[in-house]
């Protein structure tokens, strides 16, 4: 028989929704939740979000545990039986395992409540607008702010059964990148007589890149990626404008202002340059994934002790998770649950392998007992 929360993956996985539209799926959580034993159980809804808080038998502290719920603007390329009905749509980073994690994590507590009080985050728009910050600032939260709090994310290059974490920096800081160039359009025949934008911004794309390489130490790391280019709409016509889209990624707070000051001040060099007005346009920032080193400890020499051949130390990673709004203020850590796929996260043909979610589940429970 298909494991219970096997299956409810693929229930969710076939309902994804993006940042705070996650309407279907926060019902979906609710009918689950509202069949669970609600002696221990209190419900709070936050806007597309939940939190649910069990009860201890004999409480001294909090310990929380988040989920995000959210999914990408991906079409679904996996021919799976259970794959996304929501065209363009698809839980293309794994947030439909974390749920159907963190509600088998929730079944168990639900019936056996722990000592402590656990609260249980399911997190809308992860993957944006950002909903970590947001929900951390709610009174539902402050209400019920937990003492300590953990987090997973599903990761294609580990087996199943493998764990990876690290003390310390685990997930860079991240900030979208919208900047858009507007000039003077015209025949292409006349390039004197107008200001092209598709040139300007080609070459503020190749320029950019002299700030990883001539104003960050080389001892430090930095990324400016451009995924979107977009100018013109006809061949023989000078594009007035042009756009940008892209994403930084640093190790610390403090790179992350020297490539802004950059930025900027490039913008104002090809603005004169180029006779044109170069804008940046509003993006979600996400702070590093920090992890806390005493409770990072403990974990691994927990995951020695009952799961011997799962602790595989991590790497830092440029990846970017609004999970470190968390840590900035909480202590806690996040760590990557192998999965063993081929296709990486955000890809439209990603497939985890399921076993995964039950060995996940395992872990939790056992972890935060031991709490």
């Amino acid at each position: 028989m298909l494991n219970e929360f096997i299956a409810i993956r693929r229930d969710l996985h076939q309902i994804p929704e993006t940042g705070y539209k996650e309407l279907k799926t926060q019902a979906y959580l609710l009918d689950y939740i509202s069949k669970l034993p609600n002696e221990h159980l209190e419900v709070k809804k936050w806007r597309t979000g939940i939190l649910v808080l069990v009860k201890g038998t004999n409480p001294e502290k909090t310990i929380g545990y988040r989920t995000d719920i959210d999914a990408l603007p991906i079409t679904e390329e996996t021919g799976l039986a259970f794959a996304s009905k929501h065209p363009g749509n698809m839980h293309a980073c794994g947030h439909d395992l974390h749920m159907s994690i963190a509600l088998g994590v929730l079944t168990h507590f639900a019936g056996k409540p722990a000592k402590d009080n656990i609260l249980f985050v399911f997190q809308p728009a992860e993957e944006g607008p950002g909903g970590a910050k947001p929900i951390m600032e709610s009174a539902e939260f402050a209400e019920w702010r937990p003492d300590a709090i953990y987090g997973l994310h599903i990761a294609p290059e580990y087996k199943v059964g493998e764990i990876a974490i690290k003390p310390g920096l685990l997930f860079a800081n991240t900030s979208e990148l919208f900047i858009s160039f507007k000039g003077k359009g015209g025949h292409a025949a006349y390039p004197h007589l107008a200001n092209d934008m598709v040139v300007a911004a080609s070459a503020f794309v190749g320029q950019m890149q002299t700030i990883i390489s001539r104003n960050i130490d080389p001892m430090d790391s930095a990324v400016i990626t451009i995924g979107r280019i977009h100018g013109g709409e006809i061949q023989n016509v000078i594009a007035e404008t042009a756009y940008l889209d892209g994403t930084i990624r640093t190790l610390s707070p403090e790179t992350m202002e020297i490539v802004w000051t950059r930025l900027k001040q490039l913008a104002k060099g090809w603005e004169e340059a180029y006779q044109c007005e170069v804008e940046f346009h509003p993006g979600s920032d996400y702070y590093q994934v920090d992890n806390d080193p005493a409770e990072t400890e403990e974990f691994i020499q927990f995951l020695e002790e009952r799961y011997p051949d799962s602790y595989v130390p991590a790497r830092s990673a440029m990846t970017g998770e609004d999970f470190g709004y968390f840590l900035s203020e909480i202590k806690g850590f996040m760590f990557w649950l192998g999965v063993d796929s081929e296709y990486s996260l955000h890809h439209a043909k990603l497939n985890p392998k399921e076993e995964a979610i039950p060995f996940a589940i395992d872990v939790l429970v056992q972890f935060l007992e031991s709490k």
